[in-house]
């Protein structure tokens, strides 16, 4: 297993429903291969202050945007590989730095600050937690990940996350994933990742199905919501409130 990883890409997102996310791969089927983990539940533990500073400056930043998690495919064990990583994003350009270790050693190194190991990508990510003084986890967010790339264009990778859930308790990656529905049940969030241009058949394919780009936080949507709840807590629709996800 590769301890670290560097990523530097355009990241592209969009809300669709079923239909467009079917008619979509009928689309560009032939062009996908199911890449690494194929299909797997994510579970992404964002880290930050007490008082929320990473993700309120990320949400109030035009230009600038950062995030700290640690990530696991599926619900992790002590000796799972996790992916402690550093996410940047900066005139539109996302630069990502991923530490990969066991549960055991990212809780060490969360808890205690002992490195599981020496690299300059751990390093920058060392140096990101004693900026913001240590944070802890703060949102657990979970999804059915369905990931794609394209042999021609390996740069190319295509994520579809379905069932996307949040909690603000048990706050750890060997707990499960379940959580509260952020968004209907029927909506698919899509992630276009690549390192230049969109090859011309995929944004054919996005044009014919009018499926537009937007703008979607996983953690800042769930940031806010939370905030919605304390503030107003019984203006929420019954269900979305309560829809809580085991799997």
């Amino acid at each position: 297993m590769d301890t670290t990883c560097i990523f530097k890409r355009i990241e592209k997102k969009y809300l669709l429903s079923e239909a467009q996310h079917e008619a979509l791969l009928r689309r560009i089927g032939r062009h996908l291969r199911p890449d690494e983990y194929g299909r797997s539940t994510v579970l992404s533990l964002y880290l930050d202050t007490p008082d929320h500073r990473i993700i309120r400056s990320s949400m109030e930043a035009v230009d600038y945007k950062e995030k700290l998690r640690l990530r696991s495919y599926g619900t992790a064990a002590a000796d799972s590989a996790v992916f402690l990583e550093l996410k940047k994003k900066f005139g539109g350009v996302v630069y990502k730095r991923r530490a990969a270790m066991t549960l055991t050693e990212a809780e060490r190194y969360l808890r205690m600050g002992i490195k599981p190991f020496e690299s300059q990508i751990m390093s920058e990510i060392d140096w990101s937690m004693r900026f913001y003084r240590r944070p802890n986890g703060a949102m657990l967010i979970a999804c059915e990940r369905e990931a794609w790339f394209d042999e021609e264009h390996p740069d190319l990778r295509l994520t579809f996350d379905r069932n996307i859930r949040y909690r603000e308790n048990e706050l750890r990656l060997d707990r499960g994933s379940a959580g509260i529905g952020l968004l209907p049940k029927d909506t698919v969030l899509l992630e276009i990742k690549t390192a230049g241009a969109m090859p011309l058949w995929l944004a054919d394919a996005l044009d014919a199905e009018g499926i537009l780009p937007g703008s979607f936080s996983k953690y800042g949507a769930a940031y806010l919501r939370t905030l919605e709840e304390k503030i107003h807590p019984i203006s929420l629709i019954e269900g979305e409130k309560r829809n809580v996800v085991n799997l």
